[in-house]
């Protein structure tokens, strides 16, 4: 993965907790004493400034109700969440 990619990523997965966190009408402050992460950190986790820890990850969707895989799920509804198909290989390239 590019900087790039991995920016998208935690923007992504922090945009999902947003708009988990608000739908459920809990601010910064609420989901901080639910999951023990300070609320500034939680802040920098939704705005993709942060890496959070796959651990951290689990204390997030404990606290918001929701399997993990809610958090780090990119498909989009009703589309086919399947990975590619392994037997068309890797690309390597970059990795030689």
């Amino acid at each position: 993965m590019s900087i790039e990619n991995d920016q998208q990523l935690l923007a992504d997965i922090g945009g999902r907790i947003r708009a988990i966190r608000t739908e459920q009408s809990l601010n910064l402050d609420q989901l901080a004493r639910l999951t023990g992460i300070s609320a500034p950190a939680l802040s920098l986790i939704e705005t993709g400034k942060r890496d959070a820890r796959l651990t951290t990850l689990a204390k997030i969707a404990a606290a918001l109700r929701v399997p993990l895989s809610t958090l780090l799920d990119d498909a989009l509804p009703g589309a086919d969440a399947r990975t590619k198909d392994a037997s068309q290989g890797y690309d390597l390239g970059e990795y030689q």
